[in-house]
């Protein structure tokens, strides 16, 4: 799987995700999230492997320029027979260097054709009420609201509402 983009002079590229990513994607992950997109307390979880949680089969990598500058976490939302064909993002974030360059873009559409590839009906995700331009990114490539969590989050002294959205594949 393979999706290109031209950007400053370079391609976007998404491939499967390898052990040998681990190391640059940990330093992404350590990076990325802040409190408007993500909660504060996970850096204090994180191991010293980006793989401790899901392994290299559950994520799409982008790179820029040959760089790791990205990943989307895609994995089955349900582990039961009833819920195939529901896929879940469970996690996407981009380098703070590499960001406008259509990092994220490139990473959605990679996971709807994989979706598709799979046989998917659906993929879903959440995203804090708070991170709008994650909102209107999720909004342009076809991600619609189809639940709204008031209050689930005290983040920072604030309380956020969750946000369950999904594509119709």
């Amino acid at each position: 799987m393979t999706d290109d983009r031209r950007s400053a002079g370079h391609q976007v590229t998404v491939r499967r995700a390898v052990e040998e990513d681990d190391a640059a994607l940990l330093a992404i992950e350590r990076s990325a999230w802040d409190a408007s997109s993500g909660f504060p307390s996970y850096q204090d979880t994180l191991q010293d492997t980006f793989f401790s949680r899901s392994g290299p089969e559950a994520h799409l990598v982008a790179e820029h320029g040959g760089t790791v500058v990205g990943y989307l976490r895609l994995q089955d939302k349900y582990q039961f027979p009833e819920g195939a064909g529901v896929l879940s993002i469970n996690g996407l974030a981009v380098a703070h260097d590499a960001r406008r360059l259509g990092v994220a873009s490139a990473l959605l559409e990679a996971a709807a054709a994989e979706g598709r590839l799979r046989g998917a009906r659906k993929i879903s995700l959440h995203v804090h009420s708070t991170n709008a331009a994650a909102r209107r990114l999720y909004e342009r490539h076809g991600y619609v609201v189809e639940g709204t969590h008031p209050n689930e989050f005290l983040i920072e002294g604030d309380y956020i509402a969750a946000l369950d959205m999904a594509k119709t594949l």
